[in-house]
């Protein structure tokens, strides 16, 4: 049967939902199911990610969406299709980009505004610990007392959200059984049948997309599923192989993959951790 409802885990699917002005409302109530309340958003303007970059390694190292409140706190929402290695190291990085934008030159006293980072991930990465769908971070003493509460990760692992129709009971629930079910859908189910859904199933029909948006997902579908196949492939191998060994044959699996099909390097860089230089080797 082909699909009504475009994919939310592509790249084109995810920006088209949550990253155009015309869908910012969008992305404020569904920030807005994760922030506290005296963080909640009235209002928020998209930034280039690229501005922050001060080399080409970072510049090639950006993520989804970043944006800032009206009274300036700053967003990162991620979408990560597939594992990839030192995942928590590359969302520490992530953070730090926010953090040095705020710095001023002269006589600054380093007040800093919050600044969170949101990863939807279409994965499990909680492979040595209790699995948690949701996990919530912040910077803890040794007592589990809050030590900063300026700096806080958020992680949302989407194969851990098994909850069906009958048992939503929050507007987050339906904003997560919405993202996970979007693209299997052919109507709008009774219980989001409400003016943010709607709105987010307009944009996510497929036959609303003209010819250029249409062939842009089509690639980003293609280049959706080669991923997360070949590295979901890798880790079941890397069970046998011994983990590392397995990551890394998959990413190299994924950048030949992605070559063949002519992606632009600077996406399969972004998809893969790989640098330039390695996936020129390739």
């Amino acid at each position: 049967m082909v699909a009504k409802y475009f994919n939310p885990y592509t790249d084109f699917g995810f920006k088209k939902l949550f990253g155009e002005e015309g869908s910012k409302d969008l992305l404020i109530d569904f920030l807005n199911q994760l922030l506290p309340i005296h963080h909640q958003i009235q209002q928020l303007a998209f930034k280039n990610p690229e501005n922050l970059a001060d080399t080409v390694t970072e510049r090639k190292a950006i993520f989804d969406i970043y944006c800032e409140s009206k009274t300036g706190d700053k967003f990162i929402v991620e979408m990560q299709k597939a594992k990839i290695k030192y995942f928590k190291d590359r969302a520490l990085f992530y953070s730090t980009f926010p953090i040095r934008e705020q710095s001023e030159k002269g006589d600054w006293n380093f007040h800093l505004l919050p600044i969170y980072f949101i990863a939807i991930l279409d994965f499990e990465y909680d492979e040595h610990t209790t699995p948690k769908f949701r996990r919530d971070v912040c910077l803890k003493d040794q007592d589990g007392d809050i030590f900063f509460d300026k700096l806080n990760f958020k992680f949302l692992q989407m194969p851990l959200f098994n909850k069906q129709e009958n048992e939503l009971v929050t507007h987050f629930d339906k904003w997560l059984y919405f993202l996970k079910n979007l693209e299997s859908f052919n109507h709008i189910p009774a219980i989001l049948n409400e003016p943010i859904f709607q709105k987010g199933f307009e944009i996510a029909e497929i036959s609303h997309l003209n010819i250029e948006q249409y062939e842009q997902y089509k690639k980003s579908l293609v280049q959706y599923l080669e991923v997360k196949n070949v590295f979901d492939t890798a880790f079941e191998e890397g069970e046998k192989v011994g983990i590392e060994k397995g990551i890394e044959k998959g990413i190299e699996k994924v950048a030949k993959a992605l070559k063949d099909q002519n992606i632009a390097i600077e996406v399969i860089a972004e998809s893969t951790g790989l640098s330039y230089e390695a996936i020129n080797r390739i």
